[in-house]
């Protein structure tokens, strides 16, 4: 399958008045065609700093040290800003986490749906306005042609946040970047944007890079999912991987925190501690100081990925050959209890 984005030891850093902030570390991933990426982690993981770096919207004070991002084959971060304004809502579009700040409140919805038509392709205004009107409908909202001149204050989040995903599809971009697009909305309309998206991309074939904190967000609309912790991505595989066969401590954490109807615990989990300073990064692994199950190699040295499957590694010690077996927290025995029933099922199906 086609390779939509390559990111390839992608280091950023960050002046501050305190020092070098090393906020993204050494990560590597791709994006193949028609496919849904989530990466999850805490509020200063680094998801976002990644993500923005696919764009080249980092601020003026970020500094790439190392690495590349390729689309089409080429360097994103060797061109310049003439040919990324080209690139920017055609071939790579991003829905940022509030709509109404990312609205012109002085324009009516229509024309701004319209615009990056007329910027981009030399779309007449009647075709780039015919295009939005279909688009607004066919992203749910209400009474679209009665409200195409309506200004972005007379709509609810829900409503605004649609509008935003009709803007970042407008010219059929081929990856669209999705940061945190549900998180100001009520679990409701949370649904029915996540319900959105994935339909969207079954009509117009867009490969998505989901952002969120949230692993339960992403557990019906990821195909694959990436955690990230300290500036590092930890643990990737498989959505199915990821939820019932997790492998890395921090990955535990995450999903034990997760409300669930099948929990039988009183009180959910939460990992103890906070994240590290990345103003100097530790030595060894960066989860060592909040991790339980962690062995004295973790404050030496960092681990390298174990691979688990063809599609699932992780980057913890526990899963060195020498390291020693750990009882994982109940939540996470059960879910790997369903993964190998799920495995069984689906060998069972394959040899039918």
């Amino acid at each position: 399958m086609k390779k939509m984005l390559e990111v390839k030891n992608l280091e950023i850093s960050f002046d501050t008045f305190a020092g070098k902030v090393q906020a993204i570390r050494n990560v590597s991933f791709d994006l193949k065609k028609g496919e849904t990426l989530a990466i999850v982690g805490e509020s200063g993981s680094g998801k976002s700093v990644t993500t923005r770096s696919l764009m080249k919207l980092l601020a003026s004070n970020a500094n790439v040290e190392n690495g590349e991002i390729l689309f089409d084959g080429q360097n994103i971060l060797e061109k310049s800003e003439g040919e990324m304004r080209k690139l920017r809502g055609s071939k790579i579009s991003m829905i940022f986490q509030d709509p109404m700040t990312s609205l012109d409140p002085t324009m009516p919805i229509g024309k701004q749906v319209a615009e990056p038509l007329m910027i981009h392709h030399q779309a007449s205004k009647k075709e780039a306005y015919k295009k939005a009107l279909e688009l607004l409908e066919m992203v749910g909202l209400p009474n679209a042609k009665d409200r195409f001149k309506n200004y972005p204050h007379q709509f609810s989040g829900g409503q605004r946040q649609r509008i935003v995903i009709a803007i970042a599809l407008i010219c059929n971009p081929e990856v669209l970047i999705a940061d945190e697009p549900t998180t100001a909305l009520d679990v409701t309309i949370q649904a029915q944007i996540l319900e959105l998206l994935k339909d969207l991309q079954k009509k117009v074939k867009t490969s998505i890079v989901f952002i969120t904190h949230d692993l339960g967000v992403v557990a019906n609309i990821a195909d694959r999912v990436a955690v990230m912790y300290a500036g590092k991505i930890v643990e990737i595989g498989t959505a199915e991987e990821i939820f019932y066969n997790p492998r890395h401590p921090y990955t535990w954490g995450l999903l034990g925190s997760m409300p669930s109807i099948e929990s039988s615990a009183s009180r959910l989990y939460a990992i103890p501690g906070t994240p590290p300073d990345l103003l100097q990064p530790p030595k060894g692994d960066a989860f060592y100081p909040r991790n339980e199950f962690a062995l004295k190699i973790d404050a030496e040295q960092q681990p390298p990925y174990f691979e688990v499957s063809k599609t699932h590694k992780a980057a913890t010690w526990l899963l060195a050959p020498q390291a020693p077996e750990v009882t994982p927290p109940e939540e996470i025995q059960k879910r790997w209890k369903k993964f190998e029933e799920l495995k069984r099922a689906k060998e069972v199906k394959d040899n039918e």
